[in-house]
């Protein structure tokens, strides 16, 4: 007896009509596009597309939450550690140094204990590691060497200030690698955040010329290195797929770069003899203090990484901008940093470009085209590489809203199934 194989996707979509919904008039999905055939793939309804934006914005939610609530620890302990008139330890670069060594342990460990989930079956090769993952480590280095040098010269407020600044260079990079489609809209969010930041520096009497340069030097290379760790993330080839394996392949190089850096610019000799390593209980506590929030540094950076495998490195930025708001009230309380009427206009600004942009992502998630399995889970563009094809034969499909339910499958199985996509037909490469 004869088994014949089944038929690929590609074989049985042929013929099909091609389908786009750029401008579908308020005509719902399923009355233009009928299901795709037996297995269940059909296009998302407006109704379906609006369930799974609201769903998956409470994942980024919580993802989003873990990101405030580790991310304020760690500045509140940066500004504490590194006061003169407080715990006053005088090397920013040692610490993040030790920081670093603390994540690629605890990185190693997860590998170790759940290698199934957290560790690929690819390792990125020689040529690919120099010429990707140095560059990102490099990039990443420098933006958390020169925001903690910074902190020494400037408050904590005009610190988060001056640093929200990086949206804009997130966005620019955002754009020059194709990570986000070009949108006159989203320049225009965009800027008008900026400019509550610029309201909130506008009044600083504390400036520093040395701190502020520093900052946004940070702020440029904090734009490049989230974009390029966003190519990281979604590249299965290089083995970086998921948080865990990304940290245990760039804490090595960033905290060489940055010991470097410390080494030279710190004096790790005279650091030694300091009242800090006077004696073994001093040294001990010293210790403690450079390698405990090492762990919160490790939970933090999970959270940045998922939140950009999700959403992408401009919703990740934007999210950055409410927690620096949040920085702001807190330093506020605890070290006496003053805010202005000004200051406080500038982040009602903020706030409100920080509404308009989740409207924009979620008009641009409802007016998309969403294929879905029978289980009604977004098909994930994504595996292999696949999305960048389409996007260059000129088919954009926005999944960022929706496509992250379903984890990426580690054979790329789904190559198939994301080649229904086609049938969408072209979408426009910008929009108004």
């Amino acid at each position: 007896m004869s088994h014949s194989q089944p038929a690929s996707l590609d074989q049985r979509l042929h013929g099909r009509p091609t389908y786009s919904n750029s401008h579908n008039s308020g005509v719902e999905d399923d009355i233009l596009f009928d299901t795709f055939d037996d297995d269940g793939i059909h296009l998302a309804t407006l109704d379906e597309k609006r369930r799974l934006w609201w769903r998956n914005a409470f994942v980024n939610a919580l993802f989003i939450g873990s990101w405030f609530f580790f991310a304020t620890i760690l500045s509140v302990y940066n500004k504490w550690m590194f006061s003169p008139d407080r715990y006053g330890f005088p090397s920013p670069l040692f610490v993040t140094t030790m920081h670093m060594l603390v994540q690629f342990l605890l990185a190693a460990a997860i590998r170790f204990i759940w290698p199934a989930r957290f560790r690929p079956k690819r390792d990125p090769t020689h040529a690919d590691y120099g010429k990707k993952a140095v560059p990102t480590a490099i990039a990443t280095s420098l933006d958390i060497g020169l925001s903690n040098l910074s902190l020494q010269l400037i408050t904590l407020s005009f610190y988060t200030m001056c640093k929200s600044s990086s949206l804009i260079f997130v966005l620019l990079f955002a754009f020059f690698f194709r990570l986000e489609v070009f949108s006159w809209r989203l320049i225009a969010v965009i800027f008008l955040i900026f400019s509550g930041v610029l309201l909130m520096v506008a009044t600083e009497t504390h400036f520093v010329l040395t701190g502020f340069l520093l900052v946004l030097t940070a702020s440029a290379l904090g734009g490049l290195r989230w974009s390029l760790t966003q190519l990281l993330l979604r590249d299965k080839r290089m083995g970086f797929d998921n948080p865990a394996a990304t940290v245990y392949w760039l804490a090595p190089a960033m905290g060489i770069t940055l010991g470097t850096i410390s080494l030279f610019s710190e004096h790790w000799g005279t650091l030694f003899q300091t009242k800090f390593f006077s004696s073994v209980g001093s040294s001990s506590e010293t210790l403690l203090y450079l390698t405990a929030p090492g762990v919160v540094a490790f939970c933090m950076v999970l959270s940045e990484f998922y939140i950009i495998q999700r959403t992408g490195v401009v919703p990740m930025s934007i999210a950055g901008i409410a927690k620096e708001v949040t920085t702001i009230t807190i330093s506020s309380w605890f070290f006496g940093d003053k805010l202005t009427p000004l200051n406080m206009t500038g982040v009602g600004i903020t706030v409100c470009g920080i509404g308009l942009f989740t409207y924009h992502k979620y008009r641009k998630s409802i007016n998309s085209t969403v294929p879905l399995d029978a289980h009604g889970n977004p098909i994930q563009a994504g595996a292999s590489g696949e999305r960048d094809t389409l996007n260059e034969q000129g088919y954009h499909i926005e999944l960022s809203e929706t496509d992250r339910f379903i984890s990426n499958d580690s054979d790329g199985s789904l190559n198939e199934q994301v080649r229904a996509a086609r049938i969408c037909g072209s979408m426009p490469k910008a929009e108004a």
